[in-house]
């Protein structure tokens, strides 16, 4: 797509590519906050620590992008606030904050593991082509090193073991959560390429 393409080659604007680091900013908070709620639903003790963890991760990185590409594209924090989740954002995150209450544990893992796993192939895929003085290596860096990919073998294998006994009625649900999370992974992406905001 147009936004991974231009960024892998450098060329991305200076213009989308901030869209989209402060829509990001808001996206992880509430994929932190699932990430808690998944946390509170995990049927194990070593579940409820590893999605504590990741939930912090999460927020960690959001602070990150306020302490470094915020500093570096002069975003300032009122600036950032009020900034409203565009559409596209606007629609990820709702459906995400949604399954993470209302659906069991394993449905919940199956709509949190494209944000992981597609960002792992779209990290790795970008950085194999990407020139050493990319404007944005440092973004792109971070998606590429083992230790986000350990993240996501790790959640691979937590949403396989979830999957594990489920009913034909259950795997259904997940295969659905998965599918519309991966739609809207693409929407994240086409939204800050367009520079999206709400029309109204």
């Amino acid at each position: 797509m147009p936004f991974n393409a231009e960024l892998a080659a450098g060329t991305l604007s200076e213009a989308r590519f901030k869209h989209y680091i402060v829509q990001d900013a808001h996206y992880l908070v509430a994929f932190g906050r699932a990430l808690a709620l998944a946390a509170a639903k995990a049927p194990t003790p070593d579940g409820i620590v590893h999605f504590a963890k990741a939930a912090e991760v999460a927020i960690v990185v959001e602070r990150s992008l306020h302490g470094g590409f915020f500093l570096q594209y002069e975003i300032a924090p009122d600036t950032f606030e009020a900034t409203p989740v565009a559409p596209g954002a606007h629609h990820y995150v709702s459906f995400l904050l949604a399954t993470a209450h209302a659906e069991p544990f394993e449905v919940l893992l199956a709509a949190l593991l494209p944000c992981f796993w597609i960002y792992a192939e779209v990290g790795r895929e970008i950085h194999a082509r990407a020139a050493p003085d990319n404007p944005y290596r440092a973004w792109i860096d971070t998606y590429a090193g083992e230790e986000f990919h350990d993240a996501v073998r790790a959640m691979i294998a937590a949403t396989d073991a979830a999957a594990e006994g489920a009913s034909a009625g259950l795997l259904a649900r997940m295969h659905a959560a998965y599918t519309r999370a991966t739609q809207l992974e693409w929407m994240f992406w086409d939204s800050a390429y367009r520079l999206e905001r709400w029309p109204v």
